[in-house]
């Protein structure tokens, strides 16, 4: 995994340095690579498939004209989140959580049989489930759970997407944790 991740990160500063060198191409690759995950970041913090777009078109056009100036302090998988975290957390509190949520089209176009149909609905309604209870947490330990849970971040890595103590992380991350639990229970 940590070998992975390194490579990963050295692919994104090529591609960042190939981008400020005037090759245009490789922020498409690179928007490319990261497009899905900032959906589904996006996703899961606003519980809503168009407002889950719109942060990934704002995402992106940020990304794009604030790249060349991007200093390697951080990697751009830290980066990027933290400008996904930001706009969602802005839409949340602009929208004040819509309790709206889409079928995803390539669900539809993927069923064929009876027990796909089966299979694909007890997905979806897992998936709409969890949505719907992540949207009854706060947002900022929604956000930790999400980078923990579906991100599979560590503490130091959301610390530096977000900026809080790992500490404080942790305890909001344990609070969202025993809050999704007692509503599983209750539901």
């Amino acid at each position: 995994m940590f070998e992975y991740r390194m490579t990963e990160i050295k692919n994104d500063q090529k591609l960042v340095k190939e981008f400020i060198s005037g090759n245009e191409s490789a922020f498409n690759r690179l928007a490319k690579r990261y497009q899905e995950k900032i959906y589904w970041h996006a996703r899961r913090m606003t519980g809503n498939h168009f407002d889950a777009d719109d942060i990934v078109q704002q995402v992106l056009l940020v990304m794009y004209k604030k790249l060349k100036t991007f200093n390697f302090n951080s990697s751009i998988y830290t980066w990027i989140f933290k400008i996904t975290s930001t706009r969602s957390l802005n839409l949340i509190k602009r929208n004040k959580l819509r309790s709206f949520i889409l079928i995803d089209k390539s669900i539809e176009n993927r069923v064929t049989t009876k027990e796909d149909i089966i299979s694909d609905l007890e997905t979806k309604e897992r998936l709409e489930k969890v949505e719907r209870l992540l949207q009854r947490i706060s947002p900022k330990q929604r956000e930790v759970f999400i980078f923990r849970k579906f991100d599979d971040l560590s503490y130091e890595e959301i610390s530096k997407i977000t900026g809080k103590s790992v500490g404080a992380l942790k305890a909001n991350y344990f609070h969202a944790f025993n809050k999704l639990k007692e509503l599983i229970k209750n539901e």
